[in-house]
């Protein structure tokens, strides 16, 4: 079964996967619209779309960047009210 809106945790691990160097923050919601329709098993309505549903996304995939990355490479971190130490 292909991806909906719904799975918000399955596509934000795969453009993590996709796009792994990029900061998810850095994205435009418009370009990651796109790229949520560029996946390969992704089915659902493009008008299916909502800023909340994006910003999910969004948000798992900043969780998976953050796993990957030194805090200290995060010029965003601030925002996220992350506060881990080295």
């Amino acid at each position: 079964m292909g991806l909906t809106w719904r799975d918000v945790q399955r596509i934000g691990e795969q453009l993590y996967d996709l796009h792994e160097t990029t900061h998810p923050l850095s994205v435009r919601f418009t370009d990651l619209h796109s790229w949520v329709m560029a996946l390969p098993d992704f089915e659902d309505d493009p008008e299916q779309s909502t800023e909340g549903k994006l910003e999910a996304i969004q948000m798992v995939w900043y969780e998976e960047w953050q796993e990957d990355h030194d805090p200290s490479e995060d010029p965003y971190a601030h925002l996220s009210g992350d506060r881990r130490k080295e």
